[in-house]
């Protein structure tokens, strides 16, 4: 089973890329951010003409996340993230694939910081951490899979000292994420590569993509019912190269079937090492 995230900066803008990339890749889930789209222009019939089932919780202009199935049809089972009724912003929808419930998240960017934006960053991550506790507690095998719109070292970031005081990489985000994943949840990539630089994203500006100046932020977290069950994680760092792409690149990790979870996880040979 291939789970994948990818940020893909305008669904309808950018479809020409996601179709190459689901032909190229076979990912059996995906979990898709930013949209920018409504609910209704959401490219539904496009996507299943690709094979893949949807859900979707699309907004107009902004944000926006669905989740993808190959050859079948995510069964959701939550459309927001729990803990703020009154929260509009499409950011969280949730879906069981393959007897895997797939938790699909687009995490506030949170600058400027400090501010309102920052806050609202802070009070969504809090709400997220104690979602992740109940589906711990139940014991539920999990996949939160996203852009967390963090990086949690310096190596998830090209030159941190320039990022000290961004939302992205203030203390208090890295210290939500890592009392999340402490919870006990693995963070499938770097588990894979503890000592590698491993970029997700580069900027549009700055030729960061031509200078390698990137940054870790979608990440795959998996519950430990399911964490025995990883083999591979990766990359798809060229994507961010084709024309008229997004500027993250797909990740994603690969999990045997339940009954092959003895396997030693290995390292693909596909994910960058950008040291």
């Amino acid at each position: 089973m291939k789970i994948a995230t990818f940020n893909v900066n305008g669904v309808n803008g950018r479809l020409a890329v996601l179709l190459r990339w689901l032909e190229q890749a076979q990912p059996d889930v995906v979990c898709l951010q930013e949209l920018k789209a409504p609910q209704g222009k959401f490219p539904v019939r496009e996507i299943a003409a690709a094979g893949y089932g949807a859900v979707w919780r699309g907004q107009t202009s902004w944000n926006g996340v669905a989740i993808l199935a190959r050859g079948a049809d995510p069964i959701e089972t939550r459309g927001a993230l729990p803990g703020d009724p009154d929260d509009a912003q499409s950011r969280y929808i949730e879906a069981a694939v393959q007897g895997v419930l797939i938790g699909c998240l687009y995490l506030p960017n949170g600058n400027p910081a400090p501010g309102p934006k920052f806050d609202y960053k802070r009070a969504w991550f809090e709400r997220l951490t104690a979602h992740a506790a109940e589906m711990l507690a139940a014991d539920v095998p999990m996949a939160l899979v996203g852009d967390f719109n963090v990086m949690p070292t310096e190596l998830d970031v090209y030159k941190p000292e320039r990022w000290t005081d961004d939302a992205l990489f203030r203390p208090e985000i890295r210290d939500a994420f890592r009392e999340l994943v402490d919870q006990g949840w693995l963070d499938a990539i770097r588990a894979l590569y503890p000592d590698e630089r491993i970029y997700t994203f580069w900027d549009y500006f700055r030729n960061a993509w031509g200078r390698n100046a990137g940054l870790r932020l979608d990440h795959l977290l998996l519950s430990p019912a399911v964490a025995g069950r990883l083999t591979e994680a990766g990359v798809d760092r060229e994507v961010r190269g084709w024309e008229h792409a997004s500027d993250h690149a797909p990740a994603w990790v690969r999990l045997a079937p339940p009954a092959k979870a003895a396997r030693k996880p290995r390292a693909s040979k596909r994910t960058p090492t950008d040291a």
